[in-house]
């Protein structure tokens, strides 16, 4: 399966975020060369780390493996709300293990393709692989840049952090496919269709990869040089086997954004380190404000810089500013990367998604998710 993207418009405006973000982070470099350095210091784990898990997910799609999942989807379910709750838990499962950025690049066209398979409308699915995906990214550390961004403080393991976040996480998920389903259940009527079989998964490289990701994803508490070796030889072997291209990798990847990303992350945990602001207004507001606060904050810069910015110092309520940070972005395109690579993967698949429309369920969607995942923390003693 190919999917293209990255010209035209939205070509351009990545070369416009990587100047941005190369310009932001030279200007840090040349006023805060110390604060720069601690920043930079930070923020560069987490987009290794994306980089190595996108880098696995485009080996495990080529090999069929995501395509094979949602065929025999679409095959088992009975309706359509059976359907749903099966994407739900893949989607789930897809984020925690190999991140938000790695879900919604290689499962967006693969549920298109589930729905349409069925005769059903895709919107149920094609929306819910976007939110479900920023609302699944609270299970491990490796589920969200931001995760490792924020958690360059505390040193926790996978399975410490698991321990800690699980029960808010799946509060978040349930949640957010809850008012999903309610928003589109239009979609769940079903007009059976004869099933496209896809090509027969191939069960090699792509699968070893992924199970070395998820041991290394959960064993060490910085797997980020390793995930990104085994991403990074999975696809030289593709590369010199013939069976990729050089360019679609560079897309799969979207290098300027991750540039961009970068520099502006940078830049901005440079500004925390050297002005006290955000860190005196975040030990004012409690774990609840913090969470509120950061889901704002993420919209306005992103999360990935909002991170940087928020946990350049020690944050009081580390875990709630991560609830704020991944479920935040649900409520409108400028919070994450996930809605790019999601708006691209899905436009690829001659899908038409409507980034009003995800925005609304988004605002019905967040505040419930991010209370109950709030909530959750406070009985347990972990903001």
């Amino acid at each position: 399966m190919r999917r293209h993207g990255g010209g035209g418009v939205g070509g351009r405006l990545d070369l416009v975020l990587a100047t941005v973000g190369v310009l932001a982070l030279v200007a840090a470099t040349l006023t805060r060369p110390a604060d720069t350095r601690a920043a930079a210091a930070q923020d560069w784990s987490p987009f290794v780390l994306v980089t190595g898990l996108l880098l696995i997910g485009l080996v495990a799609d080529d090999d069929g493996l995501f395509a094979a999942v949602g065929h025999q989807m679409a095959k088992a379910a009975p309706n359509g709300t059976v359907l749903f709750l099966g994407a739900t838990v893949v989607i789930g499962a897809v984020t925690a293990v190999l991140n938000l950025d790695t879900s919604v690049a290689f499962l967006t066209p693969v549920f298109v393709y589930t729905a349409r398979s069925r005769g059903e409308d895709e919107a149920a699915l094609l929306y819910g692989c976007l939110l479900l995906s920023n609302a699944g990214s609270l299970f491990l550390p490796g589920s969200n840049l931001t995760n490792l961004i924020v958690l360059g403080h505390l040193h926790l393991s996978g399975g410490t952090f698991l321990t800690r976040m699980w029960a808010p996480a799946l509060a978040a998920l349930v949640v957010t496919a809850v008012v999903v389903a309610v928003f589109e259940h239009r979609s769940f009527r079903v007009t059976i269709a004869e099933l496209k079989r896809p090509e027969r998964p191939v069960f090699g490289l792509g699968v070893l990869t992924v199970g070395l990701a998820i041991v290394l994803v959960v064993v060490l508490s910085s797997p980020a040089l390793p995930v990104a070796v085994v991403g990074g030889a999975a696809v030289g072997i593709r590369l010199a086997r013939k069976k990729d291209h050089p360019r679609h990798v560079a897309q799969v990847l979207g290098v300027p954004v991750l540039v961009g990303l970068f520099g502006v992350a940078v830049s901005l945990g440079t500004l925390g380190r050297a002005w006290s602001g955000p860190a005196t207004l975040l030990s004012h507001l409690g774990s609840w404000g913090t969470a509120f606060f950061a889901a704002l904050t993420s919209v306005v810069v992103n999360n990935l810089p909002a991170a940087s910015l928020l946990s350049a110092r020690a944050p009081e309520h580390p875990l709630s500013l991560l609830v704020g940070l991944n479920l935040g972005p649900n409520l409108f395109v400028s919070g994450s990367l996930a809605w790019l690579l999601w708006l691209r993967t899905a436009r690829s698949a001659a899908a038409e998604p409507s980034i009003a429309r995800a925005s609304r369920i988004g605002a019905v969607a967040v505040p419930l998710s991010m209370a109950a995942a709030v909530s959750l923390l406070a009985v347990t003693g972990s903001s």
